[in-house]
């Protein structure tokens, strides 16, 4: 799992039918936690709003996660963090 902070989102107007009604965030990884990735897209049922810092779940985690089990989604966002103070 990473911490990220939304930085924007992203629409998709054409996209797999299992992924219709999803909102799509541009997540930037905390430096701390950053490995290759700097940006990615998670999906967002949430709710998350540009400028919070997320928990993101990759792989299939991130289906698990979001309950999406048969969709083609790599990253989801599964928690808005408190406080991300620490975190810059």
């Amino acid at each position: 799992m990473l911490a990220g902070k939304v930085v924007g989102s992203i629409v998709a107007t054409r996209k797999n039918d299992k992924l219709v009604g999803n909102k799509f965030m541009i997540v930037e990884v905390v430096d701390k936690m950053r490995a290759k990735e700097q940006q990615l897209i998670a999906v967002d049922n949430i709710g998350a709003g540009i400028g919070e810092y997320v928990l993101v779940a990759q792989g299939s985690a991130a289906r698990v996660g979001c309950n999406m089990k048969d969709a083609p989604i790599d990253a989801a966002i599964v928690g808005i963090i408190d406080d991300g103070t620490r975190l810059e």
